[in-house]
């Protein structure tokens, strides 16, 4: 079946290649295609037990560090190789996971699969949440390598379309040699779509590990100092947004700033690289703002502050006192309301979640989130948390509480994952 995934996706790069030139010409899509297209992740030479990790974006590898920490934790001698699928997701794990090879994970050419294996020599590969690739599967399966997913989960649109194709992707999911799921619903997927029910368990979401709970950390405290905010400032930070979130987040800050002149806004972007563009829109609403990357010492100004770098969002929402969560009112699935959650910050976001599906439910059933709709629902959540703040923090401390409950999946997965290593030769798969 592989020279039949091989020809589909030779077919599908002829057809693409006119948009995937003018992509690398507008510089959309210039780095890591060589290394993808011909597997060139940069050799191990170390010997000694080894995982790779795959990630595709930003999201996903932040997921993978509480799983890391435990990983190393159980077993200190662990080598660790990370691939990731986007240029921001490569300069977030070059960046968090400076001590361990990170590369450009390969397209899913066997070719390609197989120059990696035989760089990388791993003793699994552990695939986040749901990137599953045929010929990744495949070539693994016949090594003896063994494949895992980790925080697994399946949505309702993609289950009925693995399904559609049955004869094409059961093969795949029956060569899955362990799968940990969030929930027990994504768990019977799996097995419906062709895991072997013994190789299937739910560990819970890694997404609730290793968020932060005490908002007086120093990354959070430094960014603050940096922003000149004050502890009379009410901050209100909106992140992970899309280009609209971010000009109502904005419309909503300038129709509460007179009223509350002690009113704050942080803007986090989803994809700082538009951040030039937002700045130009803004400026045509006369609404002027400061870049992050402009900050030298503490500033002394009013104006929004846009944040044009990857990986500080997990510090921006410990100085909220009000947070937005975007994608989720765009024209994308809304993105992690677990990392503000977990600051006891009271949290809203869209009605677009399906991602986060679960947690979206816990934390609704327990009044610990505020769902909005439109840009005046959510001006009346941010006029609420400035008029009723023992309301809102009350809601925030039980969105805390719902996240402390989920604590304990990163734990359960390293301990599976190990056993699993520990059960097989240690020469397999290093060859």
């Amino acid at each position: 079946m592989r020279w039949l995934f091989n020809f589909l996706y030779l077919a599908f790069f002829l057809i693409a290649s006119p948009w995937m030139l003018w992509r690398i010409i507008q510089g959309k899509s210039r780095r890591g295609w060589l290394q993808k297209f011909f597997g060139l992740a940069p050799g191990r030479t170390q010997i000694g037990p080894c995982i790779w990790m795959h990630a595709v974006s930003v999201g996903e590898v932040n997921l993978l560090q509480p799983v890391i920490n435990e990983l190393l934790s159980q077993q200190p001698d662990l080598q660790i190789a990370i691939s990731t699928s986007t240029e921001t997701g490569f300069d977030l794990a070059s960046q968090k996971y400076a001590l361990h090879q990170v590369f450009f994970c390969p397209y899913d050419f066997s070719w390609a699969i197989k120059n990696v294996l035989k760089r990388i020599k791993p003793d699994a590969i552990i695939l986040a949440e749901l990137e599953l690739w045929p010929n990744l599967i495949g070539v693994a399966s016949k090594r003896e390598v063994p494949v895992i997913v980790i925080n697994g989960r399946i949505s309702e649109n993609s289950h009925r379309g693995y399904k559609r194709f049955r004869t094409l992707t059961a093969p795949m999911f029956q060569r899955l040699s362990l799968i940990l799921t969030q929930t027990k619903t994504y768990a019977d997927r799996f097995i419906d779509l062709g895991c072997d029910a013994n190789r299937v368990s739910t560990s819970g979401s890694v997404k609730f590990d290793g968020v932060t709970t005490n908002p007086n950390n120093p990354q959070t405290k430094r960014l603050a100092d940096e922003a000149g905010f004050t502890q009379d400032d009410f901050v209100f930070v909106a992140g992970s947004t899309q280009l609209e979130e971010d000009t109502i987040a904005a419309d909503v800050f300038q129709r509460l700033v007179p009223q509350f002149p002690n009113l704050k806004l942080v803007l986090v972007p989803r994809h700082p690289k538009r951040c030039p563009q937002l700045k130009q829109q803004l400026q045509r609403a006369s609404i002027e703002i400061d870049l992050r990357t402009e900050l030298t010492t503490a500033r002394n100004s009013s104006r929004p502050l846009v944040v044009n770098v990857i990986g500080e969002l997990g510090h921006w929402w410990g100085r909220a006192n009000a947070a937005y969560v975007g994608g989720s009112m765009g024209s994308r699935e809304g993105q992690n309301m677990i990392e503000p959650s977990a600051y006891a910050v009271p949290t809203s976001f869209g009605p677009r979640t399906k991602n986060f599906r679960d947690v979206v439910n816990q934390l609704l059933a327990q009044e610990a989130a505020v769902v909005v709709n439109n840009a005046n629902e959510l001006e009346r959540f941010l006029l609420d948390c400035l008029t009723s703040p023992q309301t809102m923090k009350a809601m925030g401390d039980r969105a805390q509480t719902v996240v402390n409950q989920n604590v304990g999946a990163a734990a359960k997965t390293a301990t599976q994952v190990l056993g699993l290593i520990a059960e097989r030769s240690p020469s397999t798969g290093r060859n």
